[in-house]
């Protein structure tokens, strides 16, 4: 049965992977037996679901003419599918939905990519979220959108609706509070700005051969999402310059122009020593036993052990930051953790097998045409075909529990209705005051903090590449930056810009506000010249033909902080992890299987998908 899904309004609505689905009541065509529902995928629509009498057909690969009917009959501007709702004009009163049946196994508040994985992994689930879209913290918005998101008027506020408690059960509200701090922008924004869409995760990719492209594929989710290869590569910002990152042996024999001899030798034996040793670790490869590396130096430090192979120290950082992925200064004593060579060669590994594995992607990385607010919405199809129950803007207000206070028996709805389930799951957003104890503001599960940037350029940072990654190791900038800096540009290739323009994503982790910021900022003044004062609109395309040494200018830019919080479990409920740091989602994957074993502790997360998908035949998808 195909996924159907219910508005605030009471409305139904068919969720298709792309941009936020569209129903309007402005057409006397709606007020028919039959609901036309619409759904974009970029500039095209791509399915359309008829209701009538019950039945449901899919139909694929509407043609424009059609889409000019539809928006004739509807008076929708296909242009509508780059506007969403803004979650601040949603407090007016409402006439919610009762929902049916009121007792499910769990009950998930928040689309963000962890909830959606656990909705997508079994059970008889309702999945609400606050907002009028999908994706909460992993959603991609609207450049329009982005500023009420970031600073929500009053991010605590849940309605709290009355009676606070009954004969059976004890009502606890739970607030909200917002992630984002020190939020800074500037310069205009773009025209068409509803053609940038902003995604809230950073600065982040997939890798080729990642468990999240597994999962995606095991459950059928690969079917709703479309990839682009990250073609510019990796480059390495080194002594005020950018080098591109020898990843691979090919890479290191094709370099002719940036690395010395020696460098070249070291990266080449470096390669090859991983390489047996990983074919000597596989049970059912043919490497020689002798080829590993020894249990000695797989519990050194990584750092240790290159120097060990002799690297030098711009290579040291093309292995650790580049690709190990190593987010902490590990050439100093007071790095808290340092990655051992186990560790690192894993990632090395995982970042090996990734180039080539799919035809068409060069180099190791993909990333999600339309950005990442793809992947929840594909986890929530899937969970939506095991019949999952979908209601929009419907906030969770408060938590049942029972008269002691030690078991959670269900959820209160912003609507009033109560929802019996065995286990509640929140996203990070929502603060469950400390029961029978006074709350002081305080968040025992607040670890760290990362700075994070978004700007928008009128010209690649790397002529002939749209889609690239850069690093800044540590103190590349400053003697006093710690830690790495990521970034990340994109280009309209991936629907996520206007053609002639670019997004790039930059992040660190941070324990002091102001200095994350400053490294951010000193890393978009490395990049990039300042937008002048008098820059029109008419001159964001270069007229001069002779322009490949200037800098990209920042036409837009904003600056801002979010606290990392991490998924965890208690008696009566399951908080999800908020988009961390790193370039991928391998620590919230894990995360997110943690709390799965604590709802299924016998079952497999994410199981095979037999149940027939809906697939739009991308040629050029990464799959």
């Amino acid at each position: 049965m195909h996924a159907a899904f219910v508005d605030q309004h009471g409305a139904l609505l068919d969720w298709a992977p792309g941009w936020w689905a569209v129903i309007t009541s402005r057409a006397e065509a709606w007020r028919h037996s039959d609901a036309l529902i619409l759904a974009w995928r970029g500039a095209a629509l791509r399915e359309t679901v008829s209701l009538a009498n019950g039945n449901e057909e899919l139909v694929n690969n509407v043609d424009d003419e059609l889409l000019r009917k539809i928006c004739a009959i509807t008076d929708i501007s296909p242009t509508d599918r780059d506007r969403s709702p803004d979650s601040s004009e949603n407090t007016a009163a409402h006439d919610y939905p009762t929902i049916e049946p009121t007792s499910f196994d769990v009950v998930i508040c928040g689309t963000g990519l962890p909830e959606s994985a656990l909705a997508a992994a079994g059970k008889t689930v309702l999945h609400v979220d606050p907002n009028p879209f999908y994706g909460s913290l992993y959603s991609s918005v609207p450049l329009p959108s982005l500023p009420s998101f970031l600073s929500p008027g009053n991010p605590s506020s849940v309605p709290r609706l009355s009676p606070p408690t009954s004969d059976s059960h004890t009502v606890i509200d739970l607030h909200r509070r917002n992630i984002y701090s020190e939020v800074e922008t500037s310069g205009a924004v773009p025209e068409p700005s509803g053609r940038f869409a902003v995604n809230l995760v950073g600065p982040r990719l997939l890798y080729c051969a990642d468990e999240a492209v597994d999962l995606l594929v095991r459950s059928g989710g690969s079917h709703h999402v479309e990839f682009k290869s990250v073609e510019g590569g990796s480059l390495l910002y080194w002594e005020g310059q950018l080098y591109p990152v020898p990843d691979s042996g090919q890479a290191v024999f094709n370099d002719a122009a940036t690395l010395k001899l020696t460098e070249k030798t070291v990266m080449f034996k470096l390669f090859k020593l991983v390489k047996a040793h990983i074919a000597a670790a596989d049970e059912d490869g043919e490497g020689e036993a002798s080829d590993k590396i020894s249990e000695e130096d797989l519990d050194l430090p990584f750092v240790e052990y290159l120097k060990k192979q002799q690297l030098p120290p711009k290579m040291r950082a093309v292995v650790l930051y580049a690709i190990a992925m190593v987010d902490y200064d590990h050439d100093t004593d007071c790095c808290e953790k340092l990655l051992t060579t186990r560790e690192g060669i894993q990632t090395i590994a995982l970042h090996s097998s990734s180039i080539g594995r799919f035809a068409n992607a060069e180099g190791a990385f993909i990333y999600p045409v339309y950005g990442h607010g793809e992947l929840p919405q594909a986890f929530c199809r899937c969970a939506a075909v095991k019949g999952a129950l979908y209601v929009l803007q419907m906030p969770v207000s408060a938590l049942l529990m029972d008269e002691e206070r030690k078991n959670c028996l269900g959820a209160r709805l912003t609507s009033g209705q109560d929802i019996l389930c065995q286990q509640l799951i929140l996203d990070p957003s929502y603060k469950v005051p400390i029961l029978d104890a006074p709350s002081d503001g305080s968040d025992s599960n607040l670890l760290r903090k990362v700075a994070r940037g978004i700007c928008i350029i009128s010209k690649s940072v790397k002529q002939d590449s749209s889609n690239l990654q850069i690093v800044f190791p540590p103190k590349s900038l400053e003697e006093q930056q710690i830690a790495a800096i990521r970034v990340l540009q994109l280009g309209s290739n991936l629907a996520v810009c206007p053609p002639g323009m670019f997004m790039v994503y930059l992040s660190t982790p941070c324990a002091d506000t102001s200095t994350g910021k400053q490294c951010i900022k000193k890393a978009i003044d490395a990049l990039f010249a300042p937008m002048a004062s008098d820059y029109l609109e008419d001159h964001l395309e270069e007229t001069s033909e002779n322009n490949e040494d200037f800098k990209p200018t920042v036409i837009w830019s904003c600056v801002y902080v979010q606290e990392i919080t991490e998924g965890t479990s208690s008696s009566y409920l399951l908080s999800c992890p908020t988009p961390d740091e790193h370039l991928d989602y391998r620590s919230i994957l894990d995360s997110s299987k943690k709390l799965f074993a604590d709802i299924c502790p016998n079952e497999e997360f994410l199981p095979k998908n037999s149940a027939p998908v809906y697939a739009d035949d991308d040629s050029d998808s990464a799959e």
